[in-house]
């Protein structure tokens, strides 16, 4: 018989009360309590969900027997509660980005190893059924050698975002989706940053990427545009795929002049435009898909689905994102696999790094 695992949820604003309500859809888990400091916002959840509630996480934690939590918070609080989670050795899910800082997020990762407790990150677009067809086709040579990909993340402002900005916000979820697409870490990158509406922090940007496989990646992400759009293209020698994360379509634009057969070491002998084929792809919840691989790793004791490093490496380019805008200058970077440590490789002027 398979055990019914016990879940609580830290955070009722939005993102918690989706994952409340996904996980109370789930036949292995049950949730048990909700922690918010919002009283008000713990009433409503008690009568939706029929779940003990507690405005100090900490009490939930020492009353609660807890298989798993989802630690869904703001950013600048992370740090704090995800280390209390860990110390409780409960199995937890942070949402993205991992933590505020680098250091903060690195602390993490080293605690849930000392604790021999799994921490994953909640980069929910890693489940977007598009992009994990996508990867799939990437994997098996349909694009041949790939060139470049390409992110568009734009949307109306969200007032509610008061704690960070738009790249460390909504850039990480692309760095991470680059990173798993590309099998690749960043060598050089360069940030143009806006602020138009957001009272401290940025809120537009454009941004270049040169990754150690000579990809190329582009950034185009803000917060000011009247519509929403979530968009990846990824372009190789045999067309180019356009996934659409919103109605999780993909779609390939073939060029018709790229070789043909599994020789995909050939030089394309130029690019002409090709047949457009859209695939089968079976819609999914990414949050749903993302909260059963959590719940299936918990009850087999198996691997986190998106490893605390992986999520730590994404914070790291977006905060040397961050940096480079700031700055005015190009980074040149050195990545460590095993440390994922980022640093500059040596420090330019502006004039340098512009000709650059």
């Amino acid at each position: 018989m398979t055990k019914i695992l016990r879940a609580a949820v830290i955070g009722a604003g939005i993102m918690g009360r989706n994952h409340c309500r996904v996980y109370t859809e789930m036949d292995d888990v049950e949730l048990v309590a909700v922690a918010d400091p919002d009283q008000n916002a713990l009433n409503r959840l008690a009568q939706r969900h029929h779940v003990r509630t507690y405005t100090d996480y900490r009490q939930m934690l020492e009353r609660e027997q807890l298989d798993m939590v989802s630690v869904v918070v703001p950013t600048e609080l992370h740090f704090g509660v995800a280390r209390a989670t860990l110390q409780a050795g409960v199995a937890t899910l942070v949402e993205k980005p991992i933590a505020a800082t680098v250091e903060e997020g690195a602390a993490l990762v080293a605690l849930a190893h000392e604790t021999g407790t799994m921490l994953t990150v909640g980069h929910i677009e890693r489940f977007n059924p598009a992009i994990i067809a996508l990867k799939e086709q990437i994997e098996s040579g349909a694009l041949g050698k790939v060139y470049q990909i390409c992110a568009r993340r734009i949307g109306p402002f969200p007032a509610r975002i008061k704690d960070v900005g738009v790249v460390i916000d909504l850039a990480t979820h692309d760095l991470d989706i680059m990173h798993y697409l590309t099998d690749a870490i960043v060598t050089k990158l360069h940030a143009e940053l806006g602020q138009r509406l957001h009272t401290a922090h940025e809120d537009l940007l454009t941004a270049v990427l040169r990754f150690e496989n000579e990809i190329i990646g582009l950034l185009d992400i803000n917060w000011l545009a009247p519509t929403k759009v979530r968009e990846l293209s990824v372009i190789g020698e045999r067309g180019m795929f356009v996934a659409n994360y919103i109605t999780q379509d993909l779609t390939l634009y073939e060029n018709d002049a790229a070789p043909q057969g599994n020789e995909y070491h050939l030089s394309v002998l130029g690019v002409a435009e090709g047949r457009m084929i859209r695939y089968k792809v079976n819609k999914k919840e990414p949050l749903r898909a993302e909260l059963d691989a959590f719940a299936r790793a918990v009850s087999e004791k198996g691997t986190a689905p998106v490893r605390g490093e992986d999520a730590l490496l994404a914070l790291m380019v977006a905060q040397k994102l961050v940096e480079s805008g700031s700055r005015g200058v190009t980074l040149q970077l050195k990545q460590d696999r095993e440390s994922w440590e980022i640093v500059p490789r040596r420090e330019r002027s502006r004039a340098l790094a512009v000709d650059e």
